[in-house]
């Protein structure tokens, strides 16, 4: 139990350090603006060159008017690494998991934010957002596997994590979708990822299951899940990733008619009838701000 204790002590301390930088992990009321990471995809390959005019957006049933719609390719963006360094991952697939980081790294562009998270026994921060990419690459060259896995813990950290930046957050997680040692459930980190920002992907050598916490937290921040065949596909399901983020559309609107507190339903859509349109379902809203 003493164990326990302080292994949920040092989640605090980690999480609890990244919050100090971070604004208020609510999604996404900022100066009375909602802003909405979507993905547009048509024969499974993203739509560019799309404007306002092409989306439509209903904010519980009640249509809205959008400000604006950009590519993330057009702004900077700030990706959190959380990856399992359980003894699950020893081996091989250490190594090919930190080759795969070190692709991911070396596709960054200048301006662009990376930070990294592990987790087994503890979740601890291997480096805080910065541009200077060898500080993770170091942090990296340190990892070593053991242990058990914090997956839902380091889940929350990286959630927390990536709101200490004003840029567009990504979150990569890497696990097995298994979690032995967490001490926070997995309905609490899916309620906090209803209140933030950042989009989730996660990469899995293991299947997962319709609901487990993987599926559920993806689905939730408008990310998706990546099952892979082999621990050799690593480097090009993070740089997949990558791209495709940068093929996101930022949509803004100014909410109107639908300023109740609680949950807010997002519905996007967009004028092509081939197209599939990939996003949060929703927002939490703590004030009207009217």
């Amino acid at each position: 139990m003493i164990r326990r204790r302080l292994i949920l002590l040092a989640v605090f301390i980690v999480a609890g350090s990244l919050a100090a930088a971070a604004q208020e992990t609510t999604f996404s009321v900022k100066a009375e603006e909602v802003r909405v990471d979507v993905l547009v995809t048509e024969n499974g390959k993203p739509v560019a060159n799309l404007s306002a005019a092409d989306f439509e957006i209903l904010d519980n049933g009640v249509s809205q008017e959008i400000n604006s719609a950009t590519l993330q390719k057009q702004s900077p963006i700030s990706t959190t690494l959380v990856f399992d360094m359980s003894r699950s991952v020893a081996g091989s697939l250490l190594d090919h998991l930190k080759n795969a980081a070190r692709a991911f790294l070396d596709d960054l562009k200048n301006g662009d934010y990376a930070s990294l998270i592990t987790f087994n026994n503890a979740v601890m921060l291997g480096s805080a957002p910065t541009p200077d990419f060898a500080r993770i690459r170091q942090a990296l060259d340190q990892a070593q596997a053991f242990g058990n896995s914090s997956l839902i813990d380091g889940s929350y950290a990286g959630l927390v994590l990536a709101e200490s930046r004003p840029d567009q957050p990504l979150v990569i997680i890497f696990s097995d979708g298994r979690d032995t040692f967490s001490w926070l459930t997995s309905e609490a980190v899916l309620e906090t990822a209803k209140r933030n920002d950042a989009v989730v992907y996660a990469v899995s050598t293991a299947r997962q299951t319709e609901k487990s916490f993987l599926n559920e937290l993806t689905r939730l921040t408008g990310g998706s899940l990546l099952e892979i065949k082999s621990s050799r596909d690593l480097a090009a399901a993070f740089l997949n990733i990558l791209g495709e983020f940068r093929q996101r559309y930022l949509i803004a609107y100014t909410p109107k008619g639908a300023s109740e507190i609680g949950w807010h339903k997002v519905d996007v859509r967009v004028k092509r009838p081939t197209a599939k349109v990939s996003a949060r379902p929703g927002y939490m809203r703590t004030s009207t701000g009217e």
